[in-house]
């Protein structure tokens, strides 16, 4: 079949604007294993209906699963992305072990990477949620967070073990996620060479197994340039005293040095003069939901973005989770501490930085997140929470409704269920509310996002016509 010279460019463009995303979010400092379960391409996911199944299946801890049906999620269907709204990336890789040839089934998601882009703020975020975290798996019942993919996979839900594995990220974090992306081992390699290896700073010796025999290198502490079975090998490594903890630490790193790499000035005309080739090379590596338009548009946001406006983080001990044993005692789990993990999600997805630096008005970032916000009268001032409602409405807000809160409060209270930093910073700015009153909850009916407990402080001192 022949295939025109556009057509070959706009797919080579479409490689390259891959691979700028790639640079700036990591789509390969994942655990990559021998490969992902779909090769690149640009189509929604698609899933089978759940059924009950005729012998009894296993989950990823060999216990039986029921074999009623099970409710499950609908594959993420991508919206079409206005270039303004932020956009949230779910990054999955899958066991390498899984994929061994005396292992059945379905695999387990070995790494998962949120990233984050605010293009009003212009700032960008980068979360690592360990494998270990044990979490409501949607549908389902508790687990390690690594079982999502699984359990998707293996009972069919639609849009599969991604779909799965998104809405329990999404349930966790209480943020919606707009796009997922993979990229095999192949791709990636393939694309550290291509741009001619990434430096690092090695902080210690630390020995890397690049895929195959007798390939292990030992690297020592110090700069290091590193070519693309070693750069993924080095991503990979895990067998050092802070194991996944550190591994999210290099995974990072590998970030920085492939965004750093890219966005060098005189590597993108190159790029450029080989896309076809590129494409060639790689499309059959990368799998994402975005279309073309959006990916190109991203990849021009995410060079856009200063290096100090990206924020990276992982949910870790001490602070975010606490190392204990699953409930029967089988299990090393890794206990979410959810305000503290809600506070690291914030921290990286509404950097400080970002209305200050650049002059953005908070109340414009409010607006765009469309918060749904509720705002329930603590007073005895009649009328409080209607004008508060009005006002709200007249900076921006999106929905507001209103209600009583059941009790008399000194003080006004916020309650966080959905992840709308701005929106939240916004009130708690205009409301003055105390950092001791503002609280991170689940809200399983999902029908506000934000809700506001006005006090007799807000009834007092407020700045309502």
């Amino acid at each position: 079949m022949m295939v025109n010279t556009t057509s070959t460019l706009k797919r080579g463009l479409l490689a390259l604007a891959l691979l700028f995303v790639a640079a700036l979010v990591a789509l390969a400092v994942y655990r990559f294993s021998q490969r992902f379960f779909l090769s690149y391409n640009v189509t929604n996911l698609q899933g089978l209906a759940i059924l009950s199944s005729p012998t009894p299946m296993l989950n990823a801890e060999g216990t039986p699963l029921p074999t009623v049906p099970v409710p499950g999620p609908s594959g993420p269907t991508p919206q079409p992305w206005d270039g303004a709204s932020r956009v949230t990336v779910l990054l999955m890789g899958l066991d390498y072990g899984d994929w061994s040839k005396d292992r059945e089934g379905p695999s387990r998601t070995d790494t998962m990477i949120l990233f984050t882009v605010d293009p009003v703020a212009k700032t960008g975020g980068v979360l690592n949620i360990p494998r270990d975290l044990w979490v409501n798996i949607p549908g389902f019942e508790y687990g390690r967070i690594n079982t999502a993919y699984y359990l998707g996979e293996a009972y069919q839900v639609p849009g599969g073990g991604a779909a799965q594995a998104i809405l329990t990220v999404e349930e966790l974090l209480g943020v919606p996620i707009n796009y997922y992306a993979q990229v095999d081992f192949y791709a990636f390699e393939k694309f550290i060479d291509i741009i001619g290896g990434i430096t690092v700073n090695v902080p210690e010796e630390i020995k890397v197994d690049p895929i195959g025999k007798g390939n292990t290198v030992i690297l020592q502490p110090g700069e290091q340039t590193l070519d693309g079975p070693v750069a993924l090998a080095y991503a990979r490594a895990r067998y050092t005293e802070g194991g996944d903890f550190d591994r999210a630490q290099r995974q990072q790193q590998v970030i920085k040095a492939i965004r750093a790499r890219v966005l060098t000035p005189s590597l993108f005309p190159t790029l450029l003069s080989r896309a076809p080739e590129i494409y060639k090379e790689l499309a059959g590596g990368i799998h994402t939901n975005m279309t073309l338009e959006q990916a190109i548009q991203f990849a021009w946001l995410a060079q856009e973005i200063p290096e100090e406006n990206i924020r990276m983080g992982a949910i870790a001990p001490p602070d975010q989770v606490i190392l204990t044993k699953s409930p029967d005692g089988s299990q090393d789990v890794l206990k979410p501490i959810p305000d503290k993990i809600r506070q690291l999600r914030d921290n990286i997805f509404a950097a400080d930085i970002s209305p200050l630096s650049r002059g953005v008005n908070l109340a414009d970032l409010m607006k765009s997140e469309g918060a749904r916000i509720a705002v329930l009268n603590g007073t005895l001032t009649e009328g409080l929470a209607a004008r508060t409602q009005a006002y709200l409405l007249s900076q921006g807000a999106a929905s507001v409704t209103t209600g009583n809160a059941g009790e008399i409060l000194t003080v006004s209270k916020i309650i966080d269920y959905s992840g709308k930093p701005y929106t939240r910073r916004y009130l708690v700015e205009l409301m003055k509310i105390p950092e001791n009153q503002i609280f991170y909850q689940d809200n399983p009916s999902g029908e506000v996002d934000i809700v506001v407990f006005l006090g007799n402080d807000w009834s007092n001192n407020n700045p309502m016509p």
